[in-house]
Order: structure tokens, then C-alpha cells, then sequence
């Protein structure tokens, strides 16, 4: 829902004068109309936004690179701006533990990689280099790109242009740093790359709430009418809810469009906590229940059970660091009461007698 709110956000850096929940509608029709299509048009449109999204990041890092060592970027441009203006972490050690929330934040969606596992036509290959290859990606696209844009603009007075406008969520600050550079076609060009990608996570988002539902419906955890589908083989009646859920992003964009982000900021890393923590004490039952049955897992898991216990420790410590920062400390208290009406539900499921897959 939050990737609603950032289209708002990037069409505006074209026309200020469009509401932000305006664009939230658009890209919510045309994203949902994509989901009703066969699957394999949905592949065809993410290979297109991902073709994008690489190709125009890998040339943003070269471009960067050109402008920071050609001296083209201006004066201020300098790798020292890394570990100048306050130093390499300028907050000290507590706005190191600060960001990491809203790291999280960024890192959602990677557990989706497992949902595609059931129509992936080699599964047993096609997982195990998805999941590797986010060390590499991460390294690329997230750690080189910050490098780089880093070093052409110091981050404090990033800081202030951002903050300038009243809004300190007014925009990229990858756009706003080639723009500030005086580069305007490259902070139009990465404009559209970060629209595409925030499309690109959306539509993979809607993609994965349909299929989730419709798997809770195939094993009796949801209601059977979710496993109705068209003609293409889409669940549309699990799309349409998960629709539904989303359309309230559009009316938060319109209720409150400057607080938007930040209170579906919130409720997205709360719900990540959760969902994380459950698919980390999931697999530790499920590699138990393997061993019990003598069955040899196909995947090899890092220091298992070690792994899971550490994992679950970090969320422990992000909900910590939740608390402390104030706008976002209110999810943490939603939480608990979702976890309760989730621990409900199921025993509620399991008296009424669950389906053998659900057990």
C-alpha cells in the first residue's frame, strides 16, 4: 500500500499540482487490470520492469561514477563526502539502530521469492539462484548505487532540500541529488526508473496477495469462494479482495496525504515483524516434522536451527528500535493485537476441523 503513496510522490516531481491519491487510483486500476490477465502476462510485464530497473540503475552508477571522477558533478562532489560532515556514521551508534527499521522497510517483499516456487517450472534451480543472487544485488544495486550518490552530494544538505518544501517525503533523493548536480535529463530518466520500480513491487504484491489467498482457500483456511478463477486461471475473486484491502491506501492519500508514508510506513514493517517471525518458527517446525518422517530436506539451510533463532532475535531488536522512534512506535502496539486475532483464528479453525494440509 505504501508503494501507492511513492507513485503519488514521483508523478508529482513532473506535476506538483496532482494529488498524490490521484495517482494512487490510476496505477491501482492499471496494476489490478494487469493481475486479471494469465500469469504469463503478468511474467511478460515484470520482465519488462525489471529489464528497466537494472539497465537504468547499472547506467545511473556509471553516470554517477563519470560525473564524481571527471569533475563534471562539481565541487562538492568527492568521495571524502562519505565519511565528512560528521563522519562515516555521523548519529553514532543509535542512528545506525534507527535506519535499521526503515531498512527493513525496504527489504520487504524478499520472502515472496518462496511463493513462486508452485508455478516455477524448475523449482529445485530456479529458487536457490534467486535467493543467492540477493547477496550480489544488494551489494550492486542497493550499497554501489548509495555509494555513488552519496559521494556526489553531501547527505546533510541533501538533507535540508529535502526538508525545504515542509515535506521531508517530497521525493527520491536519487532524483534530488542529480537535479541539485544541475543534471536534469538524469533526474528525469531515474524519476521514471524509481516509478517503474515502485510498479514493478506493486504489481508483484498484488500478484503474491492473490495467490496466498487462494492457497488459504485450497487448504480450507479461507473461504471457498476464493477459488474461483476466469478463463486465464486467475483467482479474480481473491484478487478483488486483495483490491479491496489495497484501496485503502487511496483513501489514507486522501484523508491525509502528508501523513500518508509515514503511517503506512508503520504498518507495513509491523506487519513484516509478523510475517517474518511466523515463517522463521513455520520452518523450524516443518524441518522437524521432515526429520521425524526421515524425509532428507531438498534445500540446505544455513547453521539451522541456529539461523532461525537469530533471525527471530533481530526482529526482536527492530521492534525495539520501532518503539523508540515516534510516528512509527504506535504499529508496534498493533502487534500483539494481531497476533492474538491470528492465534484465534486458527485454534478457532482447528475445533471446527481443519483439512489435513492445514494441520
Amino acid at each position: 500500500m505504501s508503494v501507492e503513496y511513492a507513485v503519488g510522490k514521483y508523478i508529482q516531481f513532473w506535476w506538483p499540482e496532482v494529488p498524490t491519491w490521484v495517482s494512487a487510483v490510476v496505477f491501482f486500476v492499471l496494476v489490478n487490470l494487469i493481475n486479471t490477465f494469465n500469469v504469463k502476462f503478468f511474467g511478460e510485464a515484470e520482465f519488462w520492469f525489471a529489464i528497466i530497473k537494472v539497465v537504468a540503475i547499472v547506467g545511473m552508477i556509471l553516470l554517477g561514477g563519470y560525473l564524481l571522477f571527471s569533475g563534471a558533478a562539481g565541487p562538492q562532489a568527492s568521495v571524502s563526502n562519505l565519511w565528512d560532515h560528521g563522519g562515516f556514521f555521523p548519529n553514532g551508534g543509535t542512528g545506525l539502530l534507527m535506519a535499521m527499521a526503515f531498512i527493513m522497510f525496504s527489504f520487504g517483499g524478499l520472502e515472496l521469492v518462496g511463493i513462486t516456487a508452485a508455478e516455477a517450472s524448475e523449482p529445485r534451480k530456479v529458487i536457490p539462484q534467486a535467493i543467492n543472487q540477493v547477496v550480489y544485488r544488494i551489494l550492486i544495486f542497493y550499497v554501489g548505487a548509495l555509494t555513488v550518490l552519496l559521494s556526489l552530494y553531501p547527505w546533510d544538505q541533501l538533507l535540508q532540500t529535502l526538508g525545504a518544501s515542509g515535506d521531508a517525503y517530497s521525493g527520491s533523493p536519487f532524483v534530488q541529488i542529480f537535479s541539485l548536480i544541475g543534471n536534469d535529463a538524469a533526474a528525469h530518466i531515474l524519476n521514471f526508473v524509481v516509478l517503474t520500480a515502485a510498479l514493478s513491487v506493486y504489481n508483484s504484491g498484488v500478484y503474491c496477495n492473490s495467490r496466498m489467498l487462494f492457497g488459504l482457500a485450497e487448504q480450507g483456511d479461507a473461504p471457498k469462494v476464493l477459488l474461483k478463477l476466469n478463463k486465464q486461471g486467475v483467482p479474480l475473486r481473491a484478487l478483488g479482495v486483495s483490491a479491496l484491502v489495497t484501496l485503502l491506501c487511496v483513501v489514507i492519500n486522501y484523508v491525509a496525504p502528508h501523513d500518508a508514508l509515514e503511517l503506512l510506513f508503520a504498518l507495513v514493517v509491523a506487519s513484516l515483524m509478523i510475517n517474518w517471525a511466523l515463517i522463521s518458527l513455520t520452518h523450524i517446525k516443518f524441518r522437524k516434522a521432515m526429520g521425524e518422517q526421515g524425509v532428507t530436506p531438498s534445500f540446505k539451510t544455513f547453521w539451522f536451527p541456529f539461523s532461525n533463532y537469530l533471525c527471530l532475535a533481530f526482529m526482536v531488536m527492530i521492534i525495539g528500535v520501532m518503539l523508540a522512534i515516534p510516528g512509527i512506535n504506535k504499529s508496534v502496539y498493533a502487534i500483539p493485537v494481531w497476533v492474538v486475532i491470528i492465534y484465534v483464528a486458527y485454534r478457532l479453525r482447528m475445533r471446527h476441523g481443519a483439512t489435513p494440509a492445514a494441520r
